[in-house]
């Protein structure tokens, strides 16, 4: 097989690729097995027509396309492999010779990685970043505990307080109709928490349990459902209980009701502890941020349209996943909203170009420094995997796919990189 490589404009290259005619006999054979069944000529069984026949009554062009998808890509990997071309996207492909007893000629447009001109990313300048945990701190952390460890304890002898628990039914009208999403029953409602349309809450403060109230609203402007958005509700509200947090005492006896330990020092020592190391995480996490942010503005890259598109999809697939978490999907989510794939995209356009440029310059410096990983390491991560899905890590191995373990060497290996601009930094 002959290669030919040329550079184009705009990241473009375009391969000539020539494979011989004994490769091309292969896969015109491979064309005609796999077509025998569909053809017919008269005096012959179906299926049991010779390809010489076939080639004479139909023409030989009749498997033209089958031979191309099967000996194109093969080659075409074959040909990148070689000449140490990254491709982004599907190359568009330009059958420039074929037929019988010749070589098969094509042409392979594709776009590729772009070129990064790396700036300074050693000796980078930034402020020390800390958050320290202070007394106060942990006095929150205990009052959630205490919070979520609450009783409600039902209230009969006074009305609706703020703080209260509202237990109650309810139904919205817009326009004297009701409209989807907004009927409840037996809703626990926090009056004062914020979780309904403003002026909800407050209309039922001095009402009570049993009393049935209407509550005089408006949907704010930017409110999610836009066919809703910024429209006066009528909501008739049943209260059919009131109900109030006892929360326990924080002491010796609650440390041991919600912890492993004794004391409430020790369950203090403890989340200062968990604090103090969430806190480490989001200072190196936030120092290793802003030193690659400055190493990725000092470089230069013209970015292909098509890697910046690619991240898009990317990032609206995990934007879909997460709405599914939560019981939506991207389309209903843009029913809601009243928005579109396109204001979607356009929304993603900047940060998806940010995190292209970040991969691009990230892998530059890795291929500058001779960053590699070793074949303990990839062990080591394997193993680190395994346990975090619960799973036997020879069995992990057999699960994943060469590429899923080059994509986890790359991984380590962009993590090394970053540890070394890191170790590298003026950290002030």
């Amino acid at each position: 097989m002959n290669v030919k490589v040329q550079k184009l404009e705009n990241n473009m290259v375009e391969l000539e690729i020539e494979v011989d005619s004994q490769k091309f006999e292969e896969g015109m054979q491979s064309a005609y097995i796999k077509n025998r069944k569909k053809f017919s000529v008269p005096g012959f069984r179906k299926g049991r027509v010779p390809r010489k026949i076939v080639e004479k009554y139909y023409g030989e062009a009749v498997l033209y396309e089958d031979a191309i998808n099967i000996i194109c890509p093969e080659a075409y990997d074959e040909a990148v492999k070689e000449n140490g071309i990254e491709p982004v996207d599907r190359p568009e492909i330009d059958i420039k010779q074929i037929g019988s007893g010749e070589n098969l000629i094509f042409t392979a447009r594709v776009t590729v990685k772009p070129e990064v001109q790396l700036g300074q990313y050693k000796g980078i300048e930034v402020n020390k970043i800390e958050y320290n945990v202070t007394d106060e701190d942990v006095e929150q952390e205990l009052k959630k505990m205490q919070d979520k460890n609450s009783r409600l304890i039902t209230v009969e002898d006074r009305p609706v307080q703020s703080g209260d628990i509202a237990v109650i039914d309810f139904e919205g009208f817009v326009d004297g109709k009701a409209f989807e999403g907004g009927k409840g029953t037996n809703y626990n409602l926090e009056i004062g928490s914020g979780q309904f349309i403003p002026g909800f809450e407050e209309q039922l403060i001095g009402k009570n349990a049993g009393e049935e109230v209407e509550v005089h609203v408006t949907f704010p402007e930017e409110y999610h459902a836009a066919e809703l958005a910024g429209k006066p509700a009528v909501f008739k509200v049943k209260i059919s209980q009131i109900k109030v947090k006892e929360l326990p005492e924080i002491d010796d006896e609650f440390a041991k009701d919600v912890s492993e330990f004794d004391t409430i020092d020790q369950l203090k020592e403890d989340i200062r502890k968990k604090l103090t190391e969430e806190r480490e995480h989001r200072a190196k996490h936030e120092l290793e941020n802003s030193i690659i942010e400055k190493v990725v503005e000092g470089a230069v890259t013209d970015i292909p349209e098509v890697m910046i598109e690619n991240q898009i999809q990317n990032m609206l697939r995990d934007f879909d996943m997460r709405l599914r978490g939560q019981g939506l999907d991207l389309q209903k989510y843009m029913e809601y909203t009243g928005s579109d794939i396109n204001t979607f995209k356009e929304q993603f356009k900047e940060q998806a170009e940010k995190q292209v440029k970040t991969s691009l310059v990230l892998e530059a410096i890795s291929k500058a420094e001779e960053i590699e990983v070793s074949d303990e390491e990839v062990e080591k991560e394997l193993a680190r995997l395994a346990e975090n899905y619960k799973m036997d890590v020879e069995k992990m191995k057999n699960i994943l796919r060469p590429e899923d373990i080059q994509s986890i060497k790359n991984d380590l290996i962009i993590s090394k990189t970053v540890d070394m601009l890191v170790e590298n930094a003026k950290v002030a």
